[in-house]
C-alpha cells in the first residue's frame, strides 16, 4: 500500500532519472504529489526532493517491468515518456504500482482511468508521428537536407526509422524546434541529439526553383470546384501549412499563393 505524500520529485528529465523516482516511491512506499524535471515549475511550495540518477537503480527497476507486468507494459512506459502528456510521471508511476499488483492483466484494465490515458496519449503520439511521415519537406542546408518541425510530442524517436530508410544515401537533419532536438543522419551513422536552436540557410536559386515547381505541381493538381477548406483541414491540419513546400511560404514574387 502506498501512502499519498505532499513531497514533489525532482529528476533531470530523462527516462533513467523517471525510473529512479520509481525505485525511490517503491523503497519509501510513499506517491508523491508530483514528479517533474528539475526546470519544470513546481506546484507547491515546499522544496521538491531530489531525485539523483543512478543508472543501477535505474536498470532494476527497467528490467523489472517486462519481467513482473509485460513487455508491452515496459513499451507503454516509453512511449508515453515521448508524449506531451501533463503529469505524464505520475500517471506512470501510478500505472507501474497498479502493474505490480496486478501483473500483465493491467493491460486489459481498461476502465481505469491511469491506464485509459496511458493508452490515449500513446495513440496520440502514434497519429502525430504517423503524420510528419507524410508532411514533413525537406529542403538543401547548405549540403544537407533540413527540415524544421514542430510536434507537440517528441516523435523523432519513432520517425528516424522512416526517414533513414528512405533516404540511406543522403545525409539530413530534422530539427524538433519545439523539444530543441535534432535528428542529425548521414550515412551509416544517426543521432538524436540536444540543439539550442537551429537556422535555415537561405535559399539559392535552385532551391527556389524546386519549391516554385512544388507550388506550381500543387495548384495544377487541384480541381477548383471542389475546393473544400474543411475537408482539406481534417486530413491536413493548418498546424502544419508552415512547415510545407507547398503552401509556398517562401516562393519568389509574382507567384501565385497556394492556400489563400
Amino acid at each position: 500500500m502506498f501512502a499519498s505524500r505532499s513531497v514533489t520529485y525532482a529528476y533531470d528529465g530523462t527516462l533513467e532519472g523517471f525510473w529512479c523516482c520509481v525505485f525511490e516511491s517503491f523503497a519509501r512506499k510513499e506517491t508523491p504529489f508530483d514528479i517533474r524535471p528539475l526546470d519544470a515549475p513546481q506546484l507547491t511550495l515546499e522544496p521538491p526532493r531530489t531525485i539523483e540518477t543512478e543508472l543501477d537503480k535505474a536498470e532494476r527497476v527497467r528490467r523489472g517491468v517486462p519481467r513482473r507486468i509485460s513487455s508491452e507494459a515496459l513499451q507503454l512506459i516509453e512511449h508515453v515518456f515521448l508524449t506531451f502528456l501533463e503529469q505524464k510521471e505520475l500517471y506512470m508511476l501510478r500505472f507501474l504500482q497498479l502493474g505490480f499488483a496486478m501483473g500483465p492483466n493491467v493491460m486489459r484494465h481498461l476502465t481505469d482511468d491511469t491506464v485509459s490515458t496511458l493508452l490515449k496519449a500513446e495513440r496520440h503520439l502514434f497519429n502525430e508521428s504517423h503524420r510528419y511521415k507524410q508532411f514533413i519537406r525537406f529542403s538543401m542546408s547548405g549540403r544537407v537536407l533540413a527540415s524544421v518541425i514542430k510536434p507537440r510530442n517528441q516523435v523523432l524517436p519513432l520517425i528516424a526509422p522512416h526517414f533513414i530508410d528512405r533516404y540511406p544515401e543522403e545525409a539530413f537533419l530534422i530539427y524538433d524546434a519545439e523539444h530543441g532536438m535534432a535528428l542529425v543522419y548521414r550515412p551509416g551513422q544517426s543521432a538524436i541529439v540536444p540543439v539550442d536552436s537551429f537556422v535555415m540557410e537561405a535559399p539559392d536559386e535552385e532551391e527556389l526553383a524546386y519549391r516554385d515547381l512544388w507550388c506550381e505541381y500543387y495548384e495544377a493538381v487541384a480541381i477548383e470546384s471542389r475546393y473544400n477548406p474543411k475537408c482539406r483541414m481534417s486530413h491536413m491540419p493548418k498546424r502544419y501549412w508552415d512547415q510545407m513546400t507547398e503552401f509556398c511560404h517562401s516562393r519568389r514574387p509574382g507567384l501565385k499563393r497556394a492556400g489563400g
